[in-house]
């Protein structure tokens, strides 16, 4: 028996689960109204089409992203926060994000974050271009992060595989290195050290010129 109780949160839910494991193209409106026990006619009167459901499903995966939220005490932490926020959105729904790039809306998806990194920026005393710098570095270090993930997971089985190709290598004379390169990756810890380093980088020397003749120093600075 069809469902008689639908709302429109649980349609775009149901179908932005189904985007995440299967991506856009297992989206039909037939069955999605299978997954919730309901008529066609039913999804049709939430959400009218399926185009208009994608955009509904873009809108939200839009809405999601701005809902970042830095953590720490210190502008450093508080933007490698941003950045672990930001890249576990993407991981977390890559074929939503996908939808939204297809759309033209990367950039609206993106600002939301940027902002917390030019509040941040502005906190550690950068101004101007050289804060747009900090932003603009931190996001790509991010996307591009991201990007090489999805692409390392995706890629047909290496034979041999790095492991295999470092077990009788010293790497100069150097076992511990080699043995850690024939490891298996720990994308989060590798993920932070090289947001961190990043991010310790642009703020050096904060209380100089930020590129643009402008000079300063934030709350934080000592």
């Amino acid at each position: 028996m069809a469902r008689t109780a639908l709302t429109r949160d649980e349609v775009l839910d149901t179908a932005a689960a189904l985007v995440r494991e299967h991506g856009p193209a297992a989206l039909t409106m037939r069955r999605l109204a299978a997954e919730l026990s309901t008529a066609v006619t039913s999804i049709y009167w939430h959400v009218g089409n399926r185009e208009s459901l994608l955009d509904a499903l873009v809108a939200r995966t839009v809405a999601d992203l701005g809902t970042i939220h830095p953590r720490g005490t210190t502008p450093a932490e508080r933007i490698v926060s941003v950045a672990r926020a930001l890249r576990r959105a993407l991981r977390e729904r890559p074929h939503l994000v996908a939808m939204v790039h297809e759309r033209g809306l990367t950039e609206s998806m993106f600002l939301p974050a940027q902002r917390a990194l030019v509040h941040e920026a502005h906190a550690a005393g950068l101004r101007g271009a050289h804060a747009a710098r900090a932003v603009r570095a931190v996001q790509f270090q991010v996307v591009g992060y991201v990007l090489v993930e999805r692409n390392r997971e995706r890629s047909p089985a290496q034979s041999p595989a790095e492991e295999e190709l470092w077990s009788g290598e010293d790497a100069e004379a150097d076992g511990p290195l080699a043995r850690a390169l024939a490891a298996p990756v720990d994308t989060e810890r590798l993920f932070v050290d090289s947001v961190r380093a990043l991010v310790e980088g642009l703020l050096a020397g904060v209380s100089g010129d930020t590129g643009d003749g402008v000079v300063g120093r934030g709350p934080y600075s000592q």
